[in-house]
């Protein structure tokens, strides 16, 4: 029986963490669809890179890297979306790539603009509209000079040379990100599946699994419940918010809202992870009598090193195809899927070079470090061991999934999930696991960063 000999307060507290875990997850995957896809400002930042490098893309390669007009792609994507909920800037550039004249109509549905740059540029577009002759002042749009795609749309809307802005040395620039914004994925997908049929193979000729032994801690299935829903999530994700937001706040008063975002994350990152490292280390302490740090309870198997770093990048491209068409099948079946972790926007759309940091450290090294830990070093082993390792990887996937609260990404981190245990198991090492998943982080991390324009 699973929960002979147990105390009753543990039960007690086990079934308590599990109803408020219900609560939580429930709401948080309710939420996750009222946010945005942030696939749709990555797509459109794609086109503004395109465009902005147009000029340096070499002639035998603009075929494979642009194959429509990026600014009516830019203009057919917005005209999909309601105007009143486009953003400030998405208006404007809605305005300015339109082919229709009736702006009247687009000014009094915008009604003012927050940002007063716009409402003098609207003010130009609609001299300009009602006399094509006019000629502004160009001095006037030296406003747009911060963002570039933009103050090159209004050279083209207006006519004048924008070349001492969007430099040759500029359009290389982007050109090259464009290259490695298409270049890298495609190069990943072809070398994951090579490895992946190579894996499928040796599978079906050995006729078995290269399973390693798992070595599970002799924990029962109720310390994993109280784990992962009273030390995740109850302390971690409900009450640590609380004490790292106030902290954050009582010491960010005089710095920008990027970097006060960023320290919110990184801090809260931090936080959350406190309460179930802590349990963790209470029950080996219970098991053992202490805790011995030189102890390897995790099976991280550190030596040899490049072993688990060649196992590491052997399992994240292994996985890069599978999550990869997973996603495509979710688009084809389900249009404009809200759900996107908010983390990608907050990268996607920061300009603070220590934010970036802090951002790039909390993906790459805390969250794959504290995430294996829980679900690969601890879940993983005890479900294998109670219900057998294939199931063992389904479950600790689906929970993993399911934890990071987005209903439209939950099939994905699904199938990275699975991906991540078999590394753990077939390398015997939780070290492997935590480099596959930094690798995968930082793939998302790099993608972001490069369409930054």
């Amino acid at each position: 029986m699973i929960f002979k000999n147990i105390s009753k307060t543990k039960l007690s507290l086990a079934l308590i963490s599990l109803v408020i875990t219900f609560f939580i997850w429930q709401q948080g995957l309710r939420d996750s669809l009222n946010r945005p896809s942030v696939s749709f400002d990555i797509s459109q930042k794609e086109q503004e890179i395109a465009e902005l490098a147009v000029q340096s893309i070499p002639k035998n390669l603009k075929k494979f890297l642009i194959t429509n007009d990026p600014i009516n792609q830019i203009n057919n994507a917005l005209s999909e979306v309601p105007f009143d909920e486009l953003t400030e800037r998405n208006k404007i550039i809605r305005i300015i790539s339109s082919k229709s004249n009736k702006l009247i109509i687009y000014k009094n549905r915008s009604k003012d603009f927050e940002n007063e740059s716009y409402n003098l540029l609207i003010d130009e577009i609609e001299k300009k509209t009602n006399n094509n002759s006019y000629k502004p002042n160009f001095d006037k749009f030296d406003l747009f000079e911060g963002d570039r795609f933009l103050y090159h749309l209004i050279s083209k809307k207006f006519d004048f040379d924008d070349s001492a802005l969007i430099t040759k040395s500029f359009s290389s620039k982007m050109f090259l990100k464009i290259l490695a914004i298409r270049v890298i994925p495609l190069l990943t997908i072809f070398l994951g599946s090579i490895l992946a049929l190579k894996s499928l193979w040796k599978v079906i000729s050995l006729k078995k699994f290269g399973w390693k032994e798992i070595k599970s801690l002799d924990l029962e299935l109720i310390d994993m419940v109280l784990l992962i829903a009273g030390g995740f999530v109850v302390l971690g994700e409900l009450v640590s918010p609380l004490f790292s937001i106030s902290l954050v706040e009582l010491f960010s008063k005089d710095i920008s809202n990027e970097l006060s975002q960023s320290l919110k994350i990184f801090f809260g990152y931090l936080f959350m992870a406190i309460p179930p490292l802590w349990i963790i280390y209470y029950q080996i302490k219970s098991l053992n009598g202490e805790f011995d740090f030189k102890k390897d309870y995790f099976q991280f198997s550190f030596l040899p090193l490049k072993d688990a770093i060649i196992q590491g990048i052997k399992g994240w491209l292994t996985i890069v195809p599978f999550v990869l068409l997973i996603s495509l099948i979710m688009n084809s079946l389900i249009e404009n899927q809200n759900g996107s972790n908010p983390l990608l926007e907050i990268v996607l759309n920061n300009n603070n070079y220590l934010s970036f940091i802090l951002l790039l450290v909390t993906t790459t090294l805390l969250a794959p470090l504290f995430e294996e830990i829980i679900f690969r070093g601890i879940l993983l082993p005890t479900l294998s061991r109670e219900f057998g390792v294939i199931l063992g990887i389904i479950v600790s996937a689906f929970i993993f999934a399911l934890a990071h609260l987005s209903l439209g990404e939950m099939p994905p981190l699904f199938v990275l999930g699975i991906g991540l245990g078999v590394t753990r198991i077939v390398s015997g090492s939780l070290l492997s696991s935590v480099i596959m998943h930094s690798l995968w982080n930082g793939l998302t991390f790099l993608n972001l960063f490069l369409l930054r324009t």
